[in-house]
């Protein structure tokens, strides 16, 4: 494809992200689990649930701003891979959030436009910059999946099971990154990407 119809086709699966229009490859693992959950854990799991759902349109956002600006095509195939791996993430996630009776968070269009980007500014800076981005976002993302497993209400299995599958998903993609040659990042940008982590969890958490 040309650099015109890799946009072009970024910017359908950017719509279809933003809008929920977005369907899994794989069974959603939630299938065999169930919840019990009183009001007041329905919403804390819906909240926490939203802020992933918002982070699986920040990977799908990054990926697709990667492989656009991607200099070799083994990397931007590997990029456009992962990116459908994370289309199954977002389709559950948003099942979830739909079944706890939550909402997406209205920020999700920004938070978009933001990652696609970081992701395409990444990428122009080389292909090691860019797995080594990954890499290190992923690593994050890690850390942010077991806290969130942690904090769900003991009786959502469902939303648990989830995340469990994102996790394993995301540590792969972390480790591909990494073995296909990303740069390592020092722990202070590491940490610095934990901020804005942060930022994001905080405000999608409520809004």
């Amino acid at each position: 494809m040309t650099k015109l119809d890799s946009f072009l086709t970024a910017l359908d699966r950017g719509l279809r992200s933003v809008t929920g229009i977005v369907k899994a490859n794989r069974p959603n693992p939630a299938v065999d689990h169930e919840s019990n959950l009183t009001e007041d854990e329905r919403r804390r799991a819906a909240g926490l649930m939203r802020v992933n759902h918002c982070g699986e349109i920040c990977a799908q956002a990054l990926y697709e701003g990667q492989a656009l600006t991607a200099r070799r095509a083994a990397t931007r195939d590997s990029l456009s891979a992962a990116a459908r791996q994370e289309e199954d993430h977002l389709a559950w996630c948003r099942d979830r959030l739909t079944e706890l009776d939550g909402r997406p968070s209205i920020l999700d269009p920004a938070f978009y436009l933001a990652s696609y980007a970081v992701g395409a500014a990444t990428g122009l800076l080389g292909d090691r910059v860019s797995l080594g981005f990954i890499e290190a976002t992923e690593d994050q993302v890690k850390q942010h999946l077991d806290r969130h497993i942690e904090k769900l209400p003991a009786g959502d299995e469902r939303s648990r099971a989830i995340l469990t599958e994102m996790r394993a998903d995301e540590v792969r993609h972390g480790e591909d990154a990494a073995r296909s040659g990303g740069l390592v990042f020092p722990q202070a940008v590491k940490g610095a990407m934990g901020l804005v982590s942060k930022i994001m969890t905080e405000t999608t958490y409520r809004i």
